[in-house]
């Protein structure tokens, strides 16, 4: 039973197992029950089933890494037999599905999640929200949901996670943020451009928020940005909000967004983008209905030139079908054709 399997390398010392590049494409069911934490990185396991961890075998698992696996699928009840997880690494594997049900029927004690570079498909980001809501880890207090490229967020994906303390979603082009629940974040380094209105009012509200990392992001500085500004106007929620510039227009390019005004942001009136929309249309049929008013009346003008116009094309096109027709009587009448020979001679 404390043995270990051929493919690992284990140590009853410090409790932990490592399987790392054997191209293993399972889990070996003989990890000993002694281990607490679970190194099974750079290998070939490309779906998690139901009891790919032995039922009772490791009661004192807390730390488990699968990254960088080829890992695709995530099924039902694949973590359900890991009572002690605390700690979960997936990141560097393609996930197309991640079950809502993956850690049981009744949620599971983790407390940190990696996701880093693993949600790339968008099935699969809509089950972690389905996961995340409907409260199976309401115990999660890290999330790390980095280097996913564009990270659409479905609203209100954190709402349940009351624990929650650290969201990091450095390097991910996240184009706008609308949470209904925010706590400490690193959104640093990534291709952040907006943070919508509702989003500080929201933060304002939450006592445990941390100062949280807005850099190098090209901000845009619009009518939509002053409550981020009154937002960091207020205290050091922050880290290094000194250093937070616009980088849109020339107005304000380079400037301090806890400097600018709101003469900068030229929001005398709302921004509505669907009325501007709509009242381009209308401007625009006005002005083809106009143009083709015109166009009727230059017609209606000209009808007597027009007419007479389209008489002498008449004219002669039928000219031309005449002497087209007298050369084919000609030539099918032999005894006119050698009255023309004769002319000719």
């Amino acid at each position: 039973p404390g043995g270990c399997p051929d493919p690992c390398e284990c140590s009853e010392a410090a409790k932990t197992v490592k399987c790392v590049g054997r191209n293993l494409t399972a889990v070996p069911p003989d990890i000993p029950p002694y281990a607490r934490t679970l190194f099974f990185t750079g290998n070939r396991l490309s779906r998690l089933p139901p009891g790919a961890f032995p039922a009772g075998r490791l009661p004192n698992l807390g730390a488990l890494n699968l990254s960088g696996n080829h890992l695709r699928a995530v099924e039902a009840g694949a973590f359900a037999s890991l009572p002690a997880l605390r700690q979960l690494d997936l990141s560097g594997n393609p996930l197309v599905s991640l079950s809502p049900r993956a850690f049981g029927e009744g949620g599971s004690p983790l407390e940190e999640l990696v996701l880093r570079r693993a949600l790339r498909d968008p099935g699969v980001l809509l089950s972690v929200a389905a996961m995340l809501q409907a409260g199976a880890l309401r115990n999660l207090s890290r999330l790390e949901l980095g280097d996913n490229g564009l990270l659409p967020l479905p609203g209100a994906v954190f709402s349940a996670l009351l624990a929650l303390r650290q969201l990091d979603l450095g390097s991910s082009s996240l184009v706008g943020l609308r949470n209904d629940s925010l706590r400490p974040l690193n959104l640093s380094e990534g291709s952040l451009a907006l943070l919508r209105n509702s989003t500080p009012a929201q933060a304002r509200g939450l006592p445990a928020l941390q100062p949280a990392g807005l850099g190098r992001n090209a901000w845009v500085c619009d009518c939509t940005v002053d409550d981020l500004v009154a937002w960091l106007r207020e205290g050091d929620r922050v880290e290094g909000r000194e250093t937070l510039t616009c980088a849109d227009t020339d107005k304000t390019l380079g400037r301090s967004l806890q400097k600018i005004n709101d003469s900068d942001l030229n929001c005398s009136e709302p921004l509505d983008l669907p009325s501007q929309l709509q009242t381009s249309y209308v401007f625009l049929g006005i002005v083809l209905a106009l143009i083709g008013a015109i166009f009727l009346l230059v017609l209606y003008l000209n009808r007597k030139g027009i007419k007479k116009w389209m008489h002498n094309i008449r004219d002669a096109c039928r000219d031309h079908m005449e002497g087209y027709h007298y050369r084919y009587e000609v030539n099918a009448d032999p005894r006119l054709t050698n009255l023309s020979s004769n002319s000719d001679v």
